[in-house]
This record gives C-alpha cells, sequence and structure tokens, in this order.
C-alpha cells in the first residue's frame, strides 16, 4: 500500500516550475516544456506504473491526449490506481483538465512529495514501458483503414488492357499519401485551436486582474493618492497607433453621418 503525504504551503519544498518539469522528464524521458501539460494526467499514470507496478494498465492510458475527454480518462485511471494502493489525495480532475497553470502546479508539488515517499529506487525504462503498451494507434491508421476497398476495383481494368494496370496501382499509393497528410494537416490545426483556447483563456485570466484593479483604483480615486493616480496612468497607457474601442466607435459613428450627408 502506498505511503500517504499531506502537504501544505509550510511543508512542501518549494521547486520551481523549470526543476519540476526537468523532474518529470528525466524521469519519464519527456520534452515538456510547460506545467500547463501535465493536464493530460498520462504522466502520472506512468508515475505509478514506476512505484506500484500492476496498479494500472498502461495500455489504458492515451499518452498522446489532446482533447479534456482524453485527459478526463486519463484521470480517471490515475483515481482508480489510487483507490487501489489507498491514496488519500483527492483529484480535482475537473480543474487540471482546464490547464491552468497554479492548478496543475499545486498537484505536482503533491505528487512530487508522494513520489519521493513511495519510491524505492528500483530501474525504471519509461520510454520501453510507454512503447510496449502505447497508445492507441496513430492518427495514420485511420486512412489506411480506408485503403483497401480502392483495390478492390483496380482489377477490372487488367482484363481488357494489361498496360493499364501500372497506372492504376499508382492511384492508391497517391490517395494514401494524400489522406495521411490530411490527416497531419488536421492534426495542426486541432494544435492550433488548442493552443489559441489556452491563449484565450490566460487573456480572460489577466484582463481579470486588471478589471479589479481598476476598479479598486476607482473606489480610491478621491482619496488622491499619488500611487493610485500612477496605477490608473499605466492602466490607461496607449500605445502610438492604438485606440481605445470607445474613440473607435465614435469615429465610425462620425464617419457614418458624414456618409449620409
Amino acid at each position: 500500500m502506498a505511503v500517504n503525504v499531506y502537504s501544505t504551503s509550510m511543508t512542501i519544498e518549494n521547486m520551481s516550475r523549470h526543476d519540476m518539469l526537468a523532474w518529470v522528464n528525466e524521469s519519464l524521458q519527456l520534452t515538456y516544456t510547460k506545467i500547463e501539460q501535465l493536464c493530460s494526467g498520462a504522466a502520472y499514470c506512468q508515475f505509478m506504473d514506476i512505484l506500484f507496478p500492476g496498479c494500472l494498465l498502461l495500455k489504458k492510458v492515451k499518452f498522446s491526449a489532446r482533447l479534456e475527454h482524453e485527459s478526463i480518462h486519463n484521470f480517471k485511471v490515475l483515481q482508480a490506481a489510487f483507490k487501489k494502493m489507498n491514496v488519500d489525495k483527492i483529484i480535482a480532475v475537473e480543474r487540471l483538465v482546464k490547464g491552468k497553470f497554479q492548478d496543475n502546479f499545486e498537484f505536482v508539488q503533491w505528487f512530487k512529495k508522494f513520489f519521493d515517499a513511495n519510491f524505492d529506487g528500483k530501474e525504471y525504462d519509461p520510454l520501453q514501458s510507454r512503447q510496449a503498451h502505447d497508445s492507441t494507434p496513430s492518427p495514420n491508421p485511420g486512412p489506411m483503414r480506408t485503403s483497401p476497398p480502392v483495390p478492390k476495383t483496380v482489377p477490372t481494368p487488367p482484363r481488357q488492357i494489361s498496360t493499364v494496370t501500372p497506372p492504376r496501382r499508382s492511384t492508391p499509393l497517391a490517395r494514401n499519401g494524400g489522406e495521411a497528410e490530411l490527416v497531419e494537416l488536421n492534426q495542426q490545426l486541432l494544435d492550433l485551436k488548442v493552443t489559441v483556447d489556452g491563449l484565450e483563456k490566460e487573456r480572460e485570466f489577466y484582463f481579470g486582474k486588471l478589471r479589479d484593479i481598476e476598479v479598486i483604483c476607482q473606489e480610491h480615486e478621491s482619496d488622491n493618492s499619488t500611487m493610485i493616480n500612477k496605477v490608473m496612468d499605466v492602466l490607461y497607457a496607449t500605445e502610438d497607433g492604438f485606440a481605445p474601442p470607445e474613440d473607435e466607435e465614435n469615429a465610425e459613428g462620425a464617419q457614418g453621418d458624414h456618409e449620409d450627408f
């Protein structure tokens, strides 16, 4: 059974995000570049396989998870392993899969402490273990399954003219190449969408912070505080060529009035 750990801000040894990423990447031979990527849950599943072999099936883990429902699946696998090993920690799945830095950083800090308390130092090849169970078919098997029906229609023409066969045989190969390229482009499009979604969430987060600061400053604007005035100047400062939305709307309205005349 697992050794449970209970961490607070007083008991956690503060590791920087860079140190934490280095530990994850070195331990599992991964190439994560930011803490938010841990939101897939796959790394934690493999850490559990290191600590307690047999507590979960790695073949159930979606190591290439990119969508939220795939990450939720991985965390369910992790929860089942926790339950099996009597780990008391409650996993806030709904928050972790959103990919926010703070939630994932706090969880990996706890998990590092949990790992250190339970690791017995045995050797483990993470790359070989992933390859042995991995994954879930890659994106290519989809189009490859559609290719067999094409050759079935090819044998008919050779009965009439044998010379027609060579060009017809090249057609499925060209289609397979095109389909593989289409799958790759779709995957790139999905990656870009995930990136944009993350950037929009981050933008909304910081915009909310700035709005809160603005409200506080406005509440104390009558105090004639030098600090408040400086903060307000920073909030309302604009760059050359940038016009606030209200000014743009007024300009458009004025242009519309001129057009009416």
